[in-house]
């Protein structure tokens, strides 16, 4: 967890786009990417994404408003994670007829609900 946190801190600030700051630590990490997506209507988070660490868990990034990270380990199976991930596998042309929102939007809400991440 310390060598995440080191990781999303040393990602590069606002210079460069949340994908590449989330490949990034995964790269570092010795994780993958599950799914990185646009989160609209929120107030507080504009993206959000999943790296999966096998069968060490799963850590979610938030993006804020002004650009900052914030992780969050994720206990158990968590199936909006599941989703969210089957979403991203999707080709391009398919994931424009499917949406992630009402997967992202649970998740975000089960992460504030338990303080993992700021409301």
């Amino acid at each position: 967890m310390v060598l995440l946190e080191q990781s999303i801190a040393s990602a590069g600030g606002m210079n460069h786009p949340f994908s590449d700051r989330v490949s990034d630590v995964a790269e570092k990490t010795a994780g993958s990417v599950l799914f990185d997506v646009r989160i609209e209507g929120d107030t507080g988070i504009q993206r959000m994404a999943a790296i999966g660490y096998g069968a060490d868990g799963t850590v979610v990034i938030v993006m804020d408003k002004d650009g900052q990270l914030t992780s969050a380990p994720i206990d158990g199976n968590e199936g909006s994670i599941a989703e969210l991930a089957a979403w991203s596998s999707l080709p391009m042309a398919e994931q424009v007829n499917v949406s992630y929102r009402e997967a992202a939007e649970g998740l975000l809400v089960g992460l504030r609900r338990s303080g993992r991440i700021p409301k």
